[in-house]
């Protein structure tokens, strides 16, 4: 059994702090070897074949996400809502459903305010792809609440991802892969930084799926501790020069905005704040930024305009 699966497999019987300590060494151990595919995977880069232009002559496409772990992020998603809104972004949150009580004056602000809100698994607890059994039975509930909320969203806790069984739900896109990320429990990346459409083929259908392109804030500033977000600008300019999708993926449970000293797992919120007017600065006028459900229509409709053009050709 690798270490890694090891280690997730007992993580429930150890303490906080000894888990942050022995991830922290094998994400050390991991970077070492793994410097040819991250935070770049050279390989990543190529538009699918017919990949049409982004919208508005944009060179690329940002898309900012949250996952909400807690009711400690929860408490915070206001201010970082309030942060963006500032400087001219708008995001999806995703929530866990059953995992802490999800407040509905806060849904209600985001949506009212030109966010977006997703569903974040069901529990958090590991057990989503256990088998397919527990999953059909969990994605009913899930189901529920994608209605409950209107959401079209939905992202794996721990980006466990089964893109086959995910067609069970009633979404417009996933977001629960990634184009690299070695240090990731189901590391198999997509090996893209472009969205693309996941075809049900006994009917079809399917959904959009958005890996996201950018290291999480948990890899970089908790495990790696990075002081500063020289990675996050070293791949959003690799992203722009290749005409891709810069996703973002960052928690509220981990940035602190008082000025104080950051507890064990968290930093500062002033580096997603660089970040953001890093993008503004450096990259104005080129960014289509968009709300994930926005970009996933605009690849839906671009499948189904590929998929009738190749149809008319064949008759």
């Amino acid at each position: 059994m690798p270490i890694s699966t090891l280690f997730y497999a007992v993580k429930p019987l150890i303490p906080r702090r000894l888990q942050i300590a022995l991830r922290r060494r094998m994400v050390r151990y991991k970077r070492a070897t793994c410097t040819n595919i991250w935070p770049i995977d050279p390989q990543s880069g190529t538009p699918p074949a017919g990949w049409p232009d982004w919208p508005h002559d944009k060179k690329f496409a940002l898309v900012l996400t949250h996952d909400v772990e807690g009711s400690y992020g929860q408490d915070k998603c206001l201010q970082l809502a309030m942060l963006e809104q500032r400087l001219g972004f708008r995001s999806v949150f995703n929530f866990v459903p059953e995992r802490y009580k999800v407040a509905p004056h806060i849904r209600y602000f985001l949506t009212s305010h030109g966010f977006e809100v997703g569903v974040h698994g069901l529990k958090h607890d590991g057990k989503l792809y256990k088998n397919r059994h527990i999953f059909l039975r969990r994605a009913a509930r899930i189901n529920a609440y994608i209605a409950q909320w209107d959401a079209v969203g939905f992202r794996s806790p721990a980006m466990h991802h089964n893109l086959e069984w995910l067609h069970a739900l009633n979404i417009l896109y996933d977001t629960s892969t990634f184009d690299t990320d070695p240090f990731e429990p189901q590391s198999d990346g997509v090996g893209t930084i472009f969205p693309f459409w996941v075809p049900k083929h006994s009917n079809g259908k399917g959904y959009v799926e958005l890996p996201y392109t950018l290291p999480q804030d948990f890899t970089l500033f908790i495990l790696m501790q990075e002081k500063g977000i020289d990675i996050w600008k070293k791949k959003l300019a690799w992203i722009a020069e290749r005409g891709g999708m810069a996703l973002l993926n960052t928690h509220p449970d981990y940035m602190h905005f008082d000025g104080r000293k950051p507890r064990l797992e968290e930093y500062p919120a002033d580096y997603y704040a660089e970040f953001l007017a890093h993008l503004k600065h450096a990259y104005e006028g080129q960014y289509w930024a968009v709300l994930p459900a926005q970009l996933a229509r605009f690849v839906e409709h671009a499948n189904k305009t590929t998929t009738e053009h190749m149809t008319k050709r064949q008759a």
